[in-house]
């Protein structure tokens, strides 16, 4: 069994929101993604991996900015991480 990662930032703490940036990470060795593969996400929402069977196994912490500072640019923040399990070739 090998693990599948997939990474996406949406628009909002929601898992409705639209995708706004995403990593993809295969270890099953099938596919091998790499940044700016694709102009489109791989899912529209987060909602949206989770029907097609990925897991939801971590979402960023929701930290609010400090006053003052409310329209910083800085990293992506509504980071969620996806898995799937699935065999492996090489098994």
């Amino acid at each position: 069994m090998r693990q599948q990662v997939l990474v996406l930032y949406l628009a909002t703490s929601a898992l409705d929101s639209d995708v706004v940036g995403w990593s993809r990470y295969d270890g099953t060795g099938r596919t091998r993604p790499t940044t700016g593969d694709s102009d489109e996400p791989p899912y529209p929402t987060g909602l949206a991996a989770l029907r097609d069977g990925w897991r939801l196994f971590q979402a960023s912490q929701l930290l609010p900015p400090h006053a003052g500072h409310e329209y910083d640019v800085s990293f992506l923040k509504h980071e969620f991480f996806f898995e799937k399990v699935e065999d492996s070739p090489h098994s």
